[in-house]
């Protein structure tokens, strides 16, 4: 019954969402702000053509790669940092210094690095990615009750039992909020890395549709992210409450 609440509640969030969406556009020109239902034509056009999803397919490529090499360092080093305070010493400074720059402050230098094309896209989604996921996972670490561990000591656990038996079932929550903001941040430097890189896949298509001054074609893409977004989001929150039903509220 309370899942049955939470779907309608959700869905009238989004209805909501779109009818004020309609009504607020209904103010304006099409060229300045087009309502939901020329998006949605735009996009049963483009998807019936491929245009949309093949586009999207490519684009994922950088995304992915980008997200899974900010995974593969953020949670070894982030657990290393929430356990060991010397690690968290040596390189808490630096990642704050560097998590304060604005991302896009480092395309020139990604671009003399990595060049304009796939490798520079999947450098810029795993900056965007990794820190963000770093901070969070150590925080996850350090902040594991110490009478878990104690329990733990109590039984003989040697160190690699402590590790899988204890600290990372006890910092999961934390895992998976990490893995749900960098899935965010990843989607967002998708098509920020095609924007101030090469123009290409999604981000030429919101290109050539600014140029048209096409505000369907650019909700259309902006659409696409959202719900790309929301759809990995909610995977990841399934997939949270199937291995974490002690943490996650039904």
């Amino acid at each position: 019954m309370w899942r049955h609440r939470i779907g309608l509640l959700y869905l009238f969030s989004l209805l909501s969402g779109l009818i004020l969406w309609e009504l607020v556009a209904g103010q304006f020109s099409r060229v300045v702000l087009s309502p939901p239902t020329a998006v949605a034509y735009h996009l049963f056009l483009k998807t019936r053509s491929l245009e949309l999803p093949r586009l999207l397919l490519q684009s994922s490529g950088h995304m992915l790669l980008g997200y899974a090499l900010a995974m593969a360092a953020a949670v070894p080093l982030g657990f290393l940092m929430g356990r060991s305070e010397t690690v968290f010493r040596m390189f808490d400074p630096v990642v704050n210094a560097i998590y304060a720059v604005p991302t896009i402050a480092f395309v020139p230098f990604l671009i003399i690095w990595f060049g304009l094309f796939f490798p520079g896209r999947t450098a810029l989604v795993f900056l965007m990615c990794v820190f963000d996921m770093l901070v969070t996972v150590s925080a996850g670490a350090r902040n594991v009750d110490r009478g878990l561990l104690d329990v733990g000591r109590s039984f003989g656990a040697d160190r690699w039992q402590m590790v899988s038996r204890v600290l990372l079932p006890a910092s999961l929550p934390f895992l998976f909020t990490a893995l749900r903001i960098g899935m965010v941040r990843a989607v967002i430097a998708m098509v920020t890395a095609e924007l101030f890189f090469a123009a290409v896949n999604l981000g030429a298509y919101m290109q050539a549709a600014a140029n048209r001054f096409d505000s369907a074609g650019l909700l259309a893409v902006l659409a696409i992210l959202a719900a790309l977004g929301l759809a990995a989001q909610e995977g990841i929150k399934a997939l949270e409450a199937r291995l974490l039903p002690w943490h996650v509220r039904h």
